[in-house]
């Protein structure tokens, strides 16, 4: 099943393919995705330098967060981690952000990929618009056209039927649906936040109108809203009506709920060339801006309704399916963390046991809510509230020991015979951790938890890891010498000292214009800060810095957020003069003579290595005044 990739993944394609076809300045290359076919659009690097340059980033960040000046900058509380103290950084100057509590930092794209959870060519066309640019596209085939026109159809016939359901929950007629959603305890903020509806006794209106509209009945049998076995029906009647959004807050499907006792008691649009609902989750739309660290995962549309209203809304649901590992990585785009609150009879635990693998498989670390002794989160959340909700997500279960849990159900621990193959069964899944120090953590905690015998668990785990092959063998253990430890402690200290030498240089001007009568951007030996000296000494020498532009050519969130530092760091303003003088010439002499060094332990030529070795002896004469 192809997925779209998160936005990291898009930058590196990109990159890829700037860097094999056209070389690093001349084009930029974005990824866009419409069904399983992939798309390359073009965009000159002069279109990207508008869309930045005509967002101004402290005006697009302060839409999102409050602001305040300080000095030369802007300063708030960082969306990306929580914290009570603003450390979170946005420089109008450089147009850019820097984070200074968790690391983040870029520019006003990179900004509203984090935020929002777009891809680089979502961002880019969020911000295009924005500042009412008609970005340029590519040519596309009859097919293409003719898809994107269905696609754009089926958008505005759903649009129109949720105004329509919506307003019929309003009406006389849609007294029942409105009643229901009441009875349930549904405000009229929640059932408006939501869109709900109500499609009434099958009357034809909605057909009627749509047709009136100009939708054939090619295009309207396409949006699933309608059955044509019998003549033309309404697929939905007699329901309260649960639109579908998809992140953008479009509109690609419904759910519907019967009033009464007819089957099926909920009913979903079929997959259509909007909708599928292996890879789309009930109420995402909102949840991916909660700014929250966990997504909840439920089974319902009430139950995520619920929460919502109750305050947790980063709640989802799948949509009348199982969970897959299309939504599991869905999720994955926007946290690390889910919380599994399904119902709590036996399909519900069995469903929960389904996910959690899928949920492990995605990278997600996964926990479980214990709803009892209510059904479900809807339930639980009328009868004790949305405190007694939050001390049960703050006590919910690792995922593996509610596995756990429910293994020693189905075992009599009062019997020894059970009790031993309870023992055996555990034994078996602890040896599914290939990491010795987490099998470890987990075959102390589930023995502690259920009372079992620790030494005898560890021989037992022993036992069927060696027989299986599984568990990995002392002498095959990675070994690190004192060599390569001191080594690694030295390239850090370099490392460390090359990052200090260009804030020096973005800082200042004039000490840039000195620093690099000694340092060439070939000295700086880590390749990401070399990378960033080669385009800053270029910039200086068109006569301008632009650290947005410089941010913007890097492909992972760890790039952007170190080179963001780079530009964002302070020096010390503790320093007198001299002791400036002092640091920065310290700094100075010690990039220069490593780069001598690196450039002795690699080369074999006789004339060269002199060259260098008088280099090395020169080092003493180096002195910047500052």
């Amino acid at each position: 099943m192809f997925l779209r990739p998160g936005k990291a993944d898009v930058q590196k394609m990109y990159l890829q393919v700037i860097t094999s076809a056209f070389g690093h300045n001349n084009i930029f290359a974005f990824i866009s995705w419409k069904g399983w076919k992939e798309e390359l659009i073009m965009y000159s690097s002069e279109v990207i330098e508008e869309v930045i340059s005509r967002n101004d980033i402290v005006d697009v960040i302060s839409g999102y967060i409050k602001l305040k000046k300080n000095g030369s900058s802007y300063v708030g509380l960082c969306p990306f981690h929580n914290e009570k103290s603003p450390s979170f950084s946005v420089s109008g100057t450089k147009q850019m952000y820097h984070c200074f509590g968790c690391g983040v930092g870029g520019n006003v794209i990179t900004f509203v990929m984090e935020y929002e959870n777009y891809t680089f060519p979502e961002a880019v066309k969020m911000l295009g618009e924005r500042a009412g640019m008609e970005l340029p596209e590519t040519d596309y085939s009859a097919e293409d056209r003719k898809d994107r026109d269905i696609k754009t159809r089926l958008l505005e016939i759903n649009k129109i039927a949720a105004t329509y359901y919506y307003h019929q929950l309003k009406s006389e007629a849609g007294k029942s649906g409105l009643d229901y959603l009441v009875k349930r305890g549904l405000s009229d903020k929640t059932i408006n936040s939501f869109g709900l509806g109500y499609a009434p006794q099958s009357t034809g209106e909605l057909y009627r109108m749509l047709k009136d509209k100009g939708y054939d009945d090619g295009i309207l049998k396409e949006s699933g809203l309608f059955t044509y076995e019998k003549g033309v029906r309404d697929k939905f009647w007699n329901r309260v009506i649960f639109p579908i959004m998809d992140i953008n807050n479009k509109v690609i499907g419904f759910g519907g709920r019967v009033m009464g006792d007819a089957k099926p008691k909920y009913l979903n649009s079929p997959e259509t060339k909007l909708f599928d609902k292996s890879r789309n989750l009930y109420g995402l739309n909102a949840a991916r801006t909660a700014r929250k660290n966990n997504l909840i995962i439920c089974e319902g549309y009430m139950d995520v309704i619920s929460l919502h209203q109750a305050g947790f809304t980063q709640a989802v649901a799948s949509l009348g399916t199982a969970l897959t590992p299309g939504h599991a990585r869905l999720m994955k785009r926007y946290t690390d963390n889910v919380l599994i609150t399904y119902d709590s009879d036996e399909a519900g635990v069995k469903a929960a046991l389904r996910a959690i693998p899928i949920l492990k498989e995605a990278g997600l670390s996964t926990r479980v809510i214990n709803m009892r002794p209510y059904k479900d989160p809807d339930e639980f959340i009328k009868a004790l509230g949305a405190e007694a909700f939050q001390e049960r997500i703050d006590n919910a279960s690792n995922s593996f020991m509610y596995e756990i849990g429910v293994i020693e159900k189905k075992y009599d621990r009062s019997d020894p015979e059970s009790s031993t193959e309870f023992e055996r069964e555990v034994a078996r899944k602890l040896t599914g951790f290939s990491q010795k120090l987490e099998r470890d953590n987990y075959l102390n905690a589930v023995c502690r938890k259920f009372n079992i015998q620790m030494d005898g668990m560890r021989e037992l785990v022993a036992s069927y890891g060696n027989q299986s092959g599984i568990l990995e063998r002392k002498d095959e253990r990675p070994r690190v010498s004192m060599q390569q430890t001191a080594k690694k402690k030295r390239d850090s200290g370099v490392r460390q000292a090359e990052k200090i030498l260009l804030t020096w240089m973005i800082d200042d001007g004039e000490i840039f214009k000195k620093v690099k009568e000694y340092i060439e951007p070939s000295d700086f030996i880590d390749p990401l800060l070399r990378d960033v000296a080669d385009k800053l000494y270029s910039q200086f020498d068109e006569g301008y810095v632009n650290p947005a532009s410089i941010i913007n050519t890097y492909a992972t969130d760890e790039e952007h957020n170190e080179v963001a530092a780079l530009f964002s760091a302070d020096l010390n303003d503790d320093l007198n003069k001299n002791e400036r003088e002092k640091a920065l010439n310290d700094t100075v002499i010690k990039v220069k003579s490593n780069s001598l060094e690196h450039a002795l332990n690699n080369t074999s030529d006789g004339h060269q290595m002199q060259e260098l070795l008088m280099q090395q002896m020169k080092l003493k004469n180096i002195y910047i005044h500052i």
